[in-house]
């Protein structure tokens, strides 16, 4: 995500860094690669333009004018101005004072909308709610059967009323929610594959008839400048809440992001970052202009492996360690964790400069299922006491997991250079840091 705007921004940067201090003339020069970078990555022209021309006022300010360091200044003035132009802060949902929260989703069709009413409706269940989603899109051939699959995966019910309405099917969730005592309703629309007056009109309706309390446009930011489009029209009719940017792990330029916060004025509450249920972030604009910049987002990335941590299983596997026995099922363990908080390309990204670091070099996600295979191989014996695990051995695991001995061989070092280590961790110092960092161990990466 944003890598070739990071790329060609850090290129731009890079010009004036060399430089004894800002001028007109050489702050003109980088702006200029500046806007080239924006534009190609699909940023609308008004917004690239404004974006430009206060980056550049405020690189002229007197506060700026002599600096010795110029290309941390131009740095620093380009973030802020990417913080403002998404949004500034997080943009919460507005939860109702009593009774349910209603949240109404809209957009075209093919944009994403039901799978991330479900992945909303496991936000909420994640935070302790009880959700209820509604499956108002009749008209989309198998969008209900869709909806009460994603809800049965999750164990959230799915209201729908055969044969009804859209908009009644809405408004009888309501009292349906209170008897079942359902505090967030989420209501999944109709879309079309354009906009036309009849889907406006449903909307429009199913709007006044519950009177939610959030409309959320969700849009696929692989459309580019048509996502600002859209939106426009969605919001000139609905005048909706916020956004829900879906797709932005995909094959995209970006400029979606940076553009409807600007156009409508409605902030982005929600990134879509893969096609798993619970592959929805808040969106957080000061986050999301480091990463851009390259400058990563271990915020994020911590409370990533927050969500995964374990004290319990901390201090077990603390005591393990100065016992020494660490085994490879613990180690399997942990592997299971690290997936669970996303790619390893996303997680590397979030870390300061590793995108600058790693460009051109191929991150491979499949040494999960490589280490994976070569552990489930094994036998539990071996699992429990690698030592035993002699050359015969060795390649009877290779030839199961379908892997070399030397994937085998660089496992067990690995394995047993991590063991060493840990072993130096006494007295709960691993703990404390476990408990400090909320990271779980990370394997070696292949070479």
């Amino acid at each position: 995500m944003f890598e070739n705007l990071s790329a060609k921004l850090d290129e731009a940067i890079r010009r004036i860094s060399g430089e004894a201090r800002l001028s007109e003339e050489n702050i003109s020069e980088a702006l200029r690669e500046v806007r080239r970078a924006l534009l190609d990555a699909d940023v609308n022209f008004q917004v690239t333009k404004k974006f430009v021309d206060d980056v550049k006022q405020r690189a002229l300010g007197r506060d700026v004018i002599g600096s010795v360091t110029p290309g941390q200044m131009i740095v620093k003035i380009i973030y802020d101005e990417l913080v403002s132009l998404m949004g500034n802060e997080k943009a919460d949902i507005r939860m109702a004072p009593a009774g349910p929260t209603i949240i109404m989703l809209c957009g075209l069709q093919g944009s994403g909308k039901t799978t991330h009413a479900a992945k909303l409706a496991n936000f909420f269940k994640g935070t302790g709610r009880q959700p209820m989603l509604v499956a108002a899109d009749t008209y989309r051939p198998a969008a209900v059967d869709q909806l009460k699959t994603l809800g049965a995966q999750l164990d959230i019910p799915v209201f729908h009323i055969p044969g009804e309405d859209p908009v009644a099917i809405a408004e009888k969730s309501i009292s349906e929610a209170r008897r079942a005592g359902r505090n967030v309703i989420i209501i999944d629309t109709a879309g079309r594959l354009t906009i036309d007056e009849e889907m406006m009109e449903e909307v429009a309706r199913i709007k006044q008839k519950t009177r939610p309390n959030e409309i959320l446009f969700v849009v696929d930011a692989m459309i580019g400048q048509d996502a600002v489009t859209t939106a426009k029209a969605f919001h000139d009719r609905l005048d909706f809440d916020g956004v829900i940017l879906t797709k932005l792990d995909g094959d995209t330029r970006g400029g979606a992001a940076l553009s409807i916060r600007s156009v409508v004025n409605k902030p982005i509450k929600f990134v879509g970052l893969g096609e798993k249920l619970d592959a929805l972030e808040p969106f957080y604009p000061d986050r999301m202009a480091s990463r851009i910049l390259g400058m990563g987002d271990v915020i994020s990335l911590v409370e990533k492996a927050q969500e995964q941590f374990d004290e319990e299983q901390a201090k077990k596997l603390e005591e393990k360690f100065r016992r020494n026995q660490f085994t490879l099922d613990d180690f399997y363990e942990q592997l299971q964790q690290i997936k669970k908080m996303g790619s390893l390309r996303d997680l590397i990204g979030m870390l300061p400069g590793m995108d600058r670091a790693l460009k051109g070099v191929e991150i491979d996600e499949r040494a999960f299922v490589r280490l994976e295979a070569i552990i489930t191989s094994m036998t539990r014996e071996e699992r429990q006491k690698p030592d035993i695990i002699n050359g015969s051995r060795r390649r009877r695991i290779a030839t199961g997991s379908g892997t070399q001995i030397q994937d085998v061989n660089r496992l067990l070092k690995q394995f047993e250079e991590m063991r060493k280590q840990m072993r130096q961790l006494t007295g709960g110092k691993m703990r404390d840091l476990a408990r400090t960092m909320k990271l779980p161990m990370m394997p070696g990466r292949r070479r």
